[in-house]
């Protein structure tokens, strides 16, 4: 029997050059760029951007959110968040409610519009994701996962293992 020499650990692992590296980040652009574009045509005609949607977005996944928690989550500043907010609040599509036991926390919720507009905002993107999962099978789903959490830093990975996850409402930053 012939001496069989197994690879060291970590031997098969996949190794990918610049170019490789440059051009999966081309597509991050493209794919964000092209998966944002479709709410953006509607979020103009509402005079909102990006930023508003990002909040509708976490607000919804997270009734009752502190806008301390909300801070955390986008990583944007007090005063980004405070124009953001005021729009929204504005044209009544979030709405703001003291803390029962902090009655200076904030802690902000959807009104019907702003489901109404989430839910709008969620329909024109969904249709990309399903028919991008459907193309791609199940086990590129769970690689574009692993991917995803890969390139997210160390604290919104634990954040989103701590509060179940993207499956779920919890969301990175919300403390039950």
């Amino acid at each position: 029997m012939p001496d069989v020499k197994f690879p060291a650990a970590g031997a098969n692992l996949l190794f990918l050059r610049e170019e490789e590296i440059r051009a999966a980040q081309d597509l991050l652009y493209f794919a964000y760029r092209d998966f944002t574009n479709v709410a953006d045509v509607m979020l103009e005609e509402l005079g909102l951007g990006r930023a508003h949607h990002r909040a509708l977005h976490f607000i919804g996944r997270n009734p009752g959110i502190s806008v301390t928690e909300l801070l955390a989550i986008l990583r944007i500043t007090k005063q980004s968040l405070a124009r953001v907010l005021g729009a929204l609040v504005e044209q009544g599509y979030v709405a703001q409610n003291q803390g029962r036991a902090d009655r200076r926390q904030r802690l902000l919720s959807l009104t019907a519009n702003g489901l109404a507009l989430e839910r709008r905002l969620f329909e024109r993107q969904r249709e990309r994701l399903v028919t991008a999962y459907r193309d791609a099978g199940p086990q590129a789903v769970e690689g574009y996962r692993r991917v995803m959490r890969g390139i997210m830093d160390e604290a919104t990975r634990a954040a989103m293992d701590r509060d179940g996850g993207a499956d779920r409402a919890g969301g990175p930053g919300r403390t039950r």
